[in-house]
C-alpha cells in the first residue's frame, strides 16, 4: 500500500524545439562537431542514430584517449567532461518515437511524455531511457528471490550481488522476531523482497526518489505482496514512528564532490549528517532488542576518497548502538573485457549488524 496517492513520475527534462543548436549529419566534420560539444553548444543529429553513436563515441575517445590507468580522481574528472559534454548530443522526438532512421522504439517516449509531440533528448538520456526499457520489459532475476524484478525509469538497481548474497546468507540463520521491518531507501526493492521471502511479515520501505516508489508498488502488486509493504516517499524514515524489529539501511557507498540528484543518490553521499540522522532516526525505531543492518562498502577507503566510515564513527561517538556482528564478503573483480582501471579489485562489502545500548 502507500502512505499517499500514486506519484507522478520524473523523467529526463525535455528540451524545447526551438532551442538554438547546430546541425550535425553524417558529413558533418566530426572535428568541428566535437568542439562545440566541449565548449558548451548544443548540437542537434538530424539524419541517422547511428551518425549520433558514431559522435558520442568519437567524444569518448577524444575526452579519455588511449586506455589507461587513470587514478579514480582524475577518471572521475574525465567522466565528469565526458558526461558534460554529450548532454549537449541531442536526439529529436516526434509523436513518441525517435524522429531519425535506425531508432530503436523506447516505450517511456509515450509513458513518459504522454502530452508532448515534439521535443529534443541528450543521446545519453535516450540510451538510458532505451535500456531501462529493455531491462523493464526483460526483468532481472536475483538468485534470492522467486520472480523477476522490473525496475522502473530512472530506479538504481545493483547489477553486482555480493552485499545481496551476504544479507540472505546472515538472513537465513536470524533468529528474532519478524513481524514488522524497515527498508530505508528501498530502491528497486530487491531488499525489502527478500525480507518478505525470508518470512517477515510487513515492511515499510522508503525512498526519496518516487520513482523508486512507483517501481517497488508494479513489483509488489505483480507478485502480490503489496499487503505485506507500506511505501512512502520521503528522506528516510519520513513519520512513520512504529517500533521495529529490523531497520535496513543500505546507503551510497562513494562521497560526492556536489549534490546528488535523481539516480545519483543512490551511489553517491554529499553529506555525513545522511549518517548522523539516520543513527539518530534509527534509535528511535528500533525495539529494544531490535538489529540494524547497515549494509556498506570500503570502496571510499580503498580509492583514498574519504577517511570516514558512518558506522565506524557512530560506534565510537554516537553512544546510540553497540557492535553486535561484523560479516564482509570480497567483491568479484572486473570483467577482464574492461580497459579501464579496475578500482574495484581490493573492495569487500560490508554487513554491521548493531543493536541498541
Amino acid at each position: 500500500m502507500l502512505s499517499s496517492n500514486i506519484p507522478i513520475p520524473s523523467r529526463p527534462e525535455p528540451i524545447p524545439t526551438d532551442t538554438p543548436v547546430w546541425a550535425a549529419k553524417t558529413d558533418t566534420d566530426r572535428k568541428q562537431v566535437l568542439q562545440l560539444l566541449l565548449k558548451g553548444e548544443q548540437v542537434l543529429v538530424e539524419d541517422k542514430f547511428q551518425t549520433g553513436l558514431d559522435l558520442l563515441a568519437s567524444l569518448k575517445k577524444q575526452v579519455f584517449g588511449s586506455p589507461k590507468a587513470f587514478d579514480y580522481i582524475e577518471d572521475r574528472e574525465r567522466r565528469r567532461i565526458f558526461r558534460d559534454a554529450s548532454n549537449r548530443l541531442l536526439i529529436p522526438v516526434e509523436k513518441h518515437r525517435i524522429a531519425l532512421k535506425n531508432a530503436p522504439e523506447i516505450g517511456w517516449l509515450s509513458n513518459l511524455y504522454p502530452e508532448m509531440k515534439t521535443f529534443f533528448l541528450p543521446l545519453p538520456q535516450i540510451q538510458g531511457l532505451n535500456s531501462s526499457w529493455q531491462w523493464y520489459q526483460k526483468g532481472i532475476k536475483y538468485p534470492m528471490l522467486p520472480f523477476l524484478i522490473k525496475p522502473y525509469f530512472g530506479v538504481y538497481f545493483p547489477t553486482r550481488i555480493e552485499h545481496l548474497l551476504l544479507f540472505e546468507k546472515w538472513l537465513k540463520n536470524y533468529p528474532g522476531e519478524k513481524d514488522n521491518a524497515m527498508d530505508i531507501g528501498t530502491g528497486c526493492g530487491v531488499l525489502t523482497f527478500i525480507l518478505l521471502e525470508k518470512g517477515f511479515k510487513h515492511v515499510f520501505a522508503t525512498d526519496i526518489n518516487q520513482n523508486a516508489v512507483i517501481s517497488v508498488l508494479e513489483n509488489a502488486v505483480a507478485n502480490d505482496l503489496i499487503a505485506r509493504i507500506t511505501l512512502e516517499i520521503t528522506d528516510l524514515f519520513g513519520d512513520h514512528t512504529e517500533k521495529q524489529d529490523m531497520i535496513v539501511f543500505n546507503p551510497p557507498w562513494i562521497p560526492s564532490e556536489k549534490h546528488a540528484t535523481g539516480i545519483d543518490e543512490a551511489v553517491y553521499y554529499d553529506e555525513q549528517s545522511l549518517f548522523e540522522r539516520f543513527f539518530e532516526g534509527a534509535s528511535e525505531r528500533l525495539k529494544n532488542e531490535g538489529q540494524l543492518i547497515f549494509i556498506f562498502s570500503n570502496f571510499a577507503e580503498i580509492n583514498q576518497l574519504t577517511e570516514y566510515h558512518p558506522v565506524v564513527q557512530e560506534l565510537e561517538t554516537g553512544g546510540r548502538f553497540q557492535l553486535y556482528e561484523k560479516k564482509t564478503m570480497k567483491v568479484k573483480p572486473a570483467s577482464a573485457r574492461i580497459k579501464r582501471a579496475d578500482h574495484r579489485k581490493d573492495e569487500e562489502v560490508e554487513l554491521w549488524v548493531l543493536k541498541k545500548k
